[in-house]
């Protein structure tokens, strides 16, 4: 039997059901079996750590990528209505002969806007001749014509532009519908 100090400095014997046993009680049965367990345990904790920053990472690229792309669609929104304001200019110069001059200057800092847009990727939505395509026109006015076919975009009044597959702008067209037919010859039909 072997004795410890209580709190009050007096000696106890601990007997073999005393403290002793107590502690062999609160000691694990199977040690290997827990380290084991608490190891797997680990183990699964990093592994979903390492995923979640994983996770982590591959969003924050995208937002990243998506604030980029969101911030230049801005710039460019902007910067189209200084384009079209361009285009028109050259439109009305060229009518007026004493301005050729100023209509060439238009004309090669057009070019240079749309040689900058084009390096980022920004190309205009085909408009006059193509069907009519509502996800990149919008059409804001029909015509009765029997020179195109139903559906065919006779005229841009607006154009429109897309960067890769995302439509930044749509274009404002003019949309051909058929003139309406009639019956006889030169006059309205017979109603009867």
């Amino acid at each position: 039997m072997t004795a410890t100090t209580d709190k009050n400095g007096e000696e106890s014997p601990n007997s073999e059901n005393g403290q002793e046993t107590e502690a062999e009680e609160a000691a694990p049965s199977d040690p290997l079996a827990e380290a084991k367990a608490e190891a797997a345990r680990m183990k699964d904790q990093w592994v979903r750590t390492a995923a979640d920053f994983d996770n982590y990472r591959k969003r924050s690229r995208k937002e990243v990528e998506d604030a980029r792309k969101g911030g230049r669609e801005e710039l460019l929104k902007e910067v189209l209505p200084v384009f079209d304001n361009l285009e028109r200019a050259i439109q009305s110069a060229q009518r007026a002969t004493e301005v050729k001059p100023v209509a060439e200057g238009l004309g090669m800092i057009l070019r240079q806007l749309l040689e900058t847009l084009s390096r980022s990727g920004i190309t205009k939505v085909p408009a006059v001749g193509h069907q009519f395509d509502p996800t990149v026109h919008e059409a804001i006015q029909q015509v009765e014509t029997d020179d195109q076919p139903p559906g065919a975009v006779v005229a841009e009044v607006q154009p429109g532009y897309v960067q890769g597959d995302r439509l930044i702008r749509a274009a404002m067209v003019v949309v051909a519908k058929p003139k309406p037919k009639t019956n006889g010859e030169g006059g309205e039909g017979s109603g009867a």
